[in-house]
């Protein structure tokens, strides 16, 4: 089986759709991708992101997100999501489909008053896909401590970035962990896992000032390519 770089795959023929099928209470909701191509392909990444607008006008997110590759010619589900819609409620799902984190597929459903409305491919993952979420990766009970300061300092902020970010947990020698905030599978701040309250405040600190520098050069290198 051959394996082919980013630069002979030319335009990648790798279609992404969500699809959806009613029962009694819930909506089922499934991101899956199609191969059009005679070749393997590795390196590639989904996000599939639902947006729930309630009643009273509350916003709640779910996403998943995670890597994946394709046989020649393969149709496969990434991801499924159930979900119960009231009449009252707006929802808005988002999948996008990357290679090397490159988008190379899209495809949206929004959904008002259980009516089905597709919107068209030119969608702007900028503008709808990923404001605000923060993904927790943490094994630990100091893990976790480490999201919630980091989640709730974010909020403060009202920054509302752009991107998914991740804050990972790894294993470490011994019984030690390594914690890490990550943005497009790159690592922005990274440091060894204690339960010191004041300590992991600080890393969250670091971790900020980092994230800003981070999207103002993405901004940069975006207008750079515009």
């Amino acid at each position: 089986m051959s394996f082919l770089s980013a630069q002979e795959f030319g335009d990648y023929k790798v279609k992404g759709s969500i699809n959806l099928t009613r029962g009694d209470e819930f909506l089922t909701l499934r991101a899956q991708v199609l191969n059009e191509e005679s070749f393997f392909i590795d390196d590639l990444n989904y996000n599939f992101v639902l947006l729930k607008k309630g009643g009273l006008g509350n916003l709640s997110k779910n996403n998943q997100s995670n890597d994946f590759s394709l046989k020649p010619n393969e149709e496969k589900q990434l991801s499924v999501f159930q979900i119960n819609l009231k009449k009252e409620e707006e929802l808005k799902v988002y999948l996008f489909v990357k290679y090397k984190d490159k988008l190379i597929d899209r495809d949206t459903l929004f959904l008002f008053s259980n009516e089905k409305k597709t919107i068209a491919k030119e969608v702007n993952e900028e503008q709808y896909l990923i404001k605000g979420i923060v993904i927790d990766e943490a094994m630990t009970k100091i893990g976790r401590d480490f999201h919630d300061f980091f989640y709730k300092e974010y909020l403060v902020t009202g920054k509302n970035y752009p991107f998914i970010i991740k804050v990972v947990e790894k294993p470490a020698m011994g019984r030690s962990s390594i914690l890490s905030v990550e943005v497009d599978r790159k690592k922005i701040h990274e440091f060894f896992a204690r339960p010191e309250e004041e300590y992991l405040k600080n890393n969250v600190l670091m971790a900020m000032r980092k994230l800003r520098v981070y999207s103002q050069q993405r901004k940069t290198t975006f207008s750079n390519k515009i």
